[in-house]
């Protein structure tokens, strides 16, 4: 990876190690499919996909305080009526630092990453400060080195 300083890994190195696998929906799915997706692959976004684009995301957040709050049925309610949209997608590029101020600002949580036309992967904030942190762990180690001999 990249060490020219904390952030500066680009979204193309992180993807290398967690993979590009991205879970999606359609928006015409029922919120109980997407729920259950959720659950079963353990994630907590889902791409909402429709006609091979992004065009929102589906998250546990949006299924708590727009479905399960309002009172509303997993089983009548579609993906369409709960998703955030429309999506805010990045290039693989971009930075961690970039991609962690950009979802600071926007108040989100998972970020799509798109090269060209292609939906490549997505990442969490929590995948971001994994990388922020590993970056900071093999600093200090090649400072305790430094140090020590």
């Amino acid at each position: 990876t990249n060490r020219e300083g904390y952030g500066m890994t680009t979204l193309k190195m992180l993807l290398k190690g967690k993979g590009h696998d991205v879970w999606s929906v359609h928006p015409d799915d029922t919120v109980l499919d997407a729920i259950k997706m959720l659950a079963e692959k353990d994630i907590g976004a889902l791409i909402v996909i429709k006609d091979d684009k992004p065009v929102g995301i589906f998250t546990e957040r949006d299924y708590a305080r727009n479905v399960y709050l309002k009172g509303k049925s997993s089983l009548d309610t579609a993906v369409r009526d709960v998703m955030v949209a429309p999506v805010i997608c990045v290039k693989p590029d971009k930075t961690v630092d970039e991609c962690m101020a950009l979802m600071t600002a926007k108040r989100f949580r998972h970020l799509p990453i798109m090269d060209g036309d292609e939906l490549v992967g997505m990442v969490s904030i929590g995948d971001l400060v994994k990388s922020v942190i590993a970056e900071q762990q093999f600093t200090i180690e090649q400072m305790e080195q430094y140090i020590h001999s």
